[in-house]
C-alpha cells in the first residue's frame, strides 16, 4: 500500500480489505447468537472482535483458517467479558462488605447466609447436594449437576423447584420476613 497525497493509504490488492469484506456478515451473524449469554450488545462484541482481526492483520496477517478463526475470536471475547463480570461482580460484593456499611448489616447478612446452609442441609432427600450444589461458587451448569446427582438433566427442573419449594417453607418459618415499613412480624 501507498500512501497518495490526501495522505490516505490505498491499495490495489489488500488481503486485509478482502478478509474484512468476506468476513462481515459470519462476524455479525456469530456476535449476534454469542452476545445475549454475555449480557452484551452484539454491537459492542462485534466492535471488539474487529479491532483483535485489525491488529492480527497489521502485525501477523491475516489468518490461514479466516471463518474458524472469527469463531474462535467471538468466543473468546465473550469469555473475557464474562471474566471481566465476575471480577466486577466481587469488587462489588468487596465493596459491599466494606467496614463503612456497618457491622450490623455485614453480621445479619452471615447470619442469613448461616440459616440458608442450614436449612439446606436439613431439607428431605436429593435436596442438599442438588441445592448445593446449586449454590456452589463453582457456578455448575444443569448438566453437571445432572450428571454428578445421577439424574437426567429433564428431571433437574422439577427436582429444583420441589427443593426450593421446602427450602422456601423451611426459611419462612426460621426467618423473620419484615413487613413493609421495617417493621417485623
Amino acid at each position: 500500500m501507498t500512501p497518495t497525497s490526501d495522505g490516505v493509504r490505498r491499495a490495489g490488492h489488500d488481503p486485509g480489505r478482502a478478509v474484512v469484506g468476506a468476513l462481515g456478515p459470519l462476524l455479525a451473524a456469530e456476535a449476534g447468537a454469542e452476545a445475549p449469554g454475555a449480557a452484551v450488545e452484539p454491537g459492542d462484541l462485534e466492535q471488539a472482535v474487529w479491532v483483535r482481526l485489525f491488529e492480527r492483520l497489521a502485525g501477523t496477517g491475516p489468518p490461514g483458517d479466516p471463518v474458524g478463526w472469527v469463531r474462535a475470536a467471538v468466543r473468546a471475547e465473550v469469555r473475557r467479558i464474562r471474566r471481566r463480570a465476575v471480577r466486577e461482580g466481587a469488587l462489588t460484593a468487596d465493596r459491599a462488605a466494606d467496614p463503612a456499611e456497618g457491622t450490623e448489616s455485614a453480621a445479619l447478612r452471615a447470619l442469613t447466609a448461616g440459616v440458608v446452609r442450614s436449612a439446606v442441609a436439613r431439607t428431605p432427600g436429593d435436596c442438599p447436594r442438588l441445592l448445593s450444589a446449586m449454590l456452589s461458587s463453582q457456578d455448575p451448569t444443569y448438566r453437571e449437576i445432572a450428571g454428578e446427582l445421577n439424574i437426567s438433566q429433564g428431571s433437574l427442573g422439577p427436582k429444583r423447584s420441589r427443593c426450593l419449594g421446602c427450602l422456601r417453607r423451611m426459611l419462612a418459618a426460621e426467618v423473620a420476613t419484615p413487613e413493609h415499613g421495617g417493621k417485623e412480624r
